[in-house]
């Protein structure tokens, strides 16, 4: 049997390695990807449409949950918003993000858009165990809280999350 360093193989290595541009090794990456066997798609759909430009709209705050592990928006994801009242969090609503990741409406806006402390507690291990991901028991992340502040009630604040069964990151975005 030839070792593999004697067989001429398509990759990328070897592409950059004679000269190659990066618009070669990205076409030679399709062609290799079309040939490999397809795989059944996966459980979540993907996004389907645009989001919505949020320009001239009121001050608000948004959610955006993005299911890394599938590559798509975490449709389905029920998440717990709480405000911290005194000596803790006072629940204000449950919210059930839509096919696009987002929930139907902002998460807060109008007269229900205060500054203050939130808390936003995702249901990561229900989320995946509603895919059908095969997760250990108990799972790593179950419950996730997100703790955040809104300083000013004129600006707009939106909320991306991007998980995974096992991390997860969030940041204000625009």
């Amino acid at each position: 049997m030839d070792h593999p360093s004697n067989r001429s193989e398509l990759t990328r290595r070897s592409l950059v390695r004679v000269g190659l541009g990066t618009a070669a090794v990205a076409s030679a990456s399709t062609v290799m990807a079309q040939g490999a066997p397809t795989s059944p798609p996966a459980k979540p759909g993907a996004l389907t449409t645009a989001p919505t430009s949020q320009t001239g709209l009121s001050p608000r705050l948004t959610l955006h949950a993005i299911d890394n592990f599938h590559g798509t928006p975490a449709a389905g994801m029920v998440c717990d918003l709480a405000m911290l009242d005194g000596e803790g969090y006072k629940p204000l609503k449950i919210i059930t993000t839509t096919a696009t990741g987002r929930p139907a409406d902002p998460v807060l806006v109008d007269d229900a858009f205060k500054t203050g402390h939130y808390e936003l507690v995702m249901h990561f291990e229900e989320y995946f165990s509603k895919l059908g991901v095969k997760l250990p028991s108990p799972n790593f992340l179950s419950l996730v809280p997100i703790r955040f502040q809104i300083r000013d009630a004129g600006q707009r604040y939106h909320l991306p999350v991007l998980l995974t069964p096992w991390g997860y990151s969030y940041y204000r975005g625009s």
